[in-house]
């Protein structure tokens, strides 16, 4: 008992990081966005300045914020999809992103023509894969110094092609049920915050592949490890509790760590994540819900980053 008592210990420590984090960082991607849509408009008006001509029309057209105009004169908006609510992630923590720091990139200095608002999303994906592979290095040595099984946390090579197929099939299941989800809350006025999704979208190559192949899967697999294989298949080995009851518990507190998706945002992902815990107690197996976890991750941002899906 004193081996499950410890590592409870640890993934305590880690879930009450990860959550402070999530409840400290939760404005800043909305600023970020907010930053960004003054530096553009600052941007806009030195171009009208410079060239000393005034290409907004007077009174009787919308005041658009942007940088880009047309020949006509009208300032042009480039129209934003309503997004579904994301997985991804869990604390996104830039707080301790200095001036001098990002300064020293060219950021948010105080010579910038608007502080905070060029801050690059490459910044911020290292930001979220250093934290959230810290954490996650934490609560695998907890593993390991308490000697809990991995079969406790779902970590079996046993049927492993007929496990991935199931957990591709789940994370497509739940990309489409989110999708349908989205679709039918615009109708009613609701969205969740889209700015997190965002702030961390990348310009370029380079960015896109650091976000698929490292960001993503990190994310995947650590937040897994927490909310389903920690709190939920550890604490049910290890004390005996329904691990029913603690999946609702864990996708309560899977639901609040995405706070900075708003409450609607906290509410579906809650949802998202009590149908995982439901796979996990279902299959016994980390690998399904990693790998429908990434796939939901994944394709939200290709759907609308890259195809511009609704």
């Amino acid at each position: 008992m004193t081996e499950w008592a410890t590592f409870a210990g640890f993934t305590g420590v880690v879930l009450t990081v990860l959550l402070s984090l999530a409840h400290l960082s939760r404005d800043v991607p909305s600023d970020i966005a907010d930053a960004r849509g003054e530096s553009s408009r600052a941007r806009g008006e030195s171009r009208r300045t410079e060239t000393g001509l005034d290409t907004r029309r007077a009174d009787s057209a919308p005041d658009f914020d942007t940088d880009e105009t047309r020949a006509d004169g009208f300032d042009i908006q480039p129209a934003t999809p309503e997004h579904a609510t994301e997985f991804f992630p869990v604390g996104v923590n830039v707080t301790h992103l200095s001036e001098q720091d990002l300064g020293a990139a060219g950021y948010d200095s105080p010579s910038a023509p608007n502080p905070g608002a060029d801050i690059p999303p490459y910044v911020l994906l290292a930001n979220v894969i250093v934290g959230q592979a810290l954490l996650g290095a934490l609560l695998a040595m907890g593993a390991w110094y308490s000697g809990i099984p991995l079969s406790a946390l779902g970590l079996s090579s046993a049927d492993l092609p007929t496990m991935v197929g199931l957990g591709i099939a789940l994370g497509l299941s739940l990309y489409a049920a989110n999708r349908v989800g989205a679709t039918a809350s615009r109708q009613f006025g609701f969205a969740p915050d889209e700015s997190l999704r965002a702030s961390l979208t990348p310009e370029s190559t380079r960015g896109w592949l650091l976000l698929f192949l490292v960001a993503l899967p990190l994310i995947a697999g650590f937040e897994e490890l927490l909310f389903r294989g920690a709190l939920i298949g550890a604490a049910a080995a290890g004390f005996g509790l329904s691990p029913w009851l603690m999946a609702a518990l864990s996708s309560v507190a899977f639901g609040i760590g995405h706070g900075a998706q708003g409450r609607l945002g906290i509410l579906v992902t809650g949802l998202l994540g009590f149908v995982l815990g439901a796979a996990f107690v279902l299959t016994g197996s980390l690998v399904v819900v990693i790998v429908a976890h990434y796939l939901v991750n994944a394709l939200e941002f290709v759907g609308h980053e890259l195809f511009d899906w609704e």
